[in-house]
């Protein structure tokens, strides 16, 4: 997101939908719509992707709305899994497949190799985009280590095919333009919106390709030089492992190169954040509202020779938004760019409405589109024809029953499980 708090502690869960429900209407007929939140850190990643409605209450390994991709970037079993049965074979199964296999969250092994203890890659999809692009990784600087391991995880990426291969999309670039050209050649999207038919690429959390356009990864500043600081204890220096925001020790980040108070600096970022809000409020608002107003026009009539650049244009815009709002304190990172990115997009939402009403106006409707109120998260997840109480209903009976250990019918409990088979660590 491009506002962080850097008060949450990780035990507290902030609903991103409950605080703009816009998000919901963008998300109509994909899984985000039903429910987003904040980020609570590595430790509560496999926690968290449990309780998500997003996986839903499978009732068997074959069951469920997502695949074991899912699982890549959650928990230091993964690689373990991957060498076991195969890249191909743990990626084109059912998220469910591997719940008592992978229990345990984020750890060192994910970034550091278990006997030496350098930074290593561990998931194979960051070694292949490498490698599509002709670039060895294994001749990564130690300084670019310290970005690169992140970005095993802390980038752009889509479930490749039926097998739902885990694949990055920088064979043409990095930018929102070549990773939204890569994805239209491929003819490529997450899914198709539920009111306006736009076929709609879902953004990840692309912090590393963005960190990398702004001043600071130009000038070789890595991920673990801002996250993770070096401090020193028992006349021993090593980097701090409590990933937090950097303003939260301003003293041993923003001060190791800039001299002003940390009032300055902190009030510099935040005023960077409010700027790039100011645009995304907009885009937000004036995309939703292209979306209604598209349902409206099929409704109305419209025919697809019609719509079609209306699609085109919602699919852009809502790329160039979700590319900016996804990732993680972009506003700071690059914050030239995010502004550019999400101006772009909201010249297209706008572009898109203006050729809704020329629309309308052909089929003899040129009055205001009704707006339906969507001023809370449980209107606009009502005006989607999501049923909310009936998903929560199910995940709590999954979360009560199939992941703790109480046996059922068609599915051993996944902890249980895992506690026999000793995968708890």
């Amino acid at each position: 997101m491009l506002i962080h708090s850097i008060t949450t502690n990780g035990l507290i869960v902030a609903r991103r939908v409950l605080q703009r429900p816009e998000m919901v209407i963008l998300w109509a007929g994909y899984a985000f719509s039903k429910d987003y939140s904040t980020p609570r850190g590595h430790m509560h990643a496999i926690e968290d992707i449990r309780a998500t409605l997003r996986t839903g209450a499978p009732e068997s390994e074959n069951d469920g709305p997502q695949p074991s991709t899912c699982w890549t970037c959650k928990s230091p079993d993964v690689p373990r899994m991957m060498q076991e049965i195969g890249i191909d074979s743990f990626y084109n199964n059912k998220w469910a497949a591997f719940g008592s296999e992978i229990v345990n969250p984020i750890g060192c092994s994910d970034c550091h190799d278990s006997e030496t203890m350098n930074l290593h890659i561990s998931r194979p999809a960051l070694i292949e985009a490498f490698a599509r692009q002709g670039k060895d990784i294994t001749k990564a600087t130690p300084q670019e280590m310290r970005s690169l391991v992140c970005a095993q995880c802390h980038v752009e990426y889509y479930f490749k095919g039926d097998g739902k291969y885990l694949t990055f999309p920088w064979d043409k670039g990095m930018t929102v333009e070549t990773i939204e050209q890569y994805y239209d050649e491929n003819n490529f999207s997450d899914y198709t919106h539920a009111l306006s038919r736009a076929p709609i690429i879902k953004a990840q959390h692309p912090d590393y390709e963005i960190s990398q356009m702004g001043i600071h990864g130009q000038r070789g500043v890595s991920c673990a030089d801002c996250h993770m600081p070096y401090k020193s204890e028992g006349g021993m220096k090593f980097s701090d492992h409590h990933i937090q925001s950097p303003l939260a020790m301003i003293d041993r980040t923003c001060q190791v190169c800039h001299r002003e108070s940390e009032e300055t600096l902190r009030n510099n970022v935040y005023e960077r954040q409010r700027k790039a809000n100011e645009i995304r409020n907009r885009l937000e608002e004036e995309l939703a509202s292209a979306h209604i107003e598209a349902k409206f026009a099929w409704d109305k009539g419209a025919t697809d020779n019609e719509m079609k650049p209306v699609l085109k244009l919602l699919r852009e815009a809502q790329w160039r938004w979700d590319f900016g709002v996804a990732s993680h304190g972009a506003a700071f990172h690059a914050p030239q760019e995010i502004q550019r990115i999400l101006s772009h997009g909201l010249d297209r939402a706008l572009q898109a409405r203006l050729s809704i009403s020329r629309i309308l106006a052909k089929h003899g409707y040129t009055d205001n589109v009704p707006m339906p109120d969507i001023s809370t998260k449980e209107k606009a997840q009502k005006f989607i024809g999501l049923d909310i109480p009936a998903e929560k209903a199910a995940k709590e009976r999954f979360m009560n029953k199939t992941v703790p250990g109480f046996m059922n019918k068609t599915v051993p409990g996944w902890l249980k499980e895992a506690k026999s088979n000793g995968r708890i660590i």
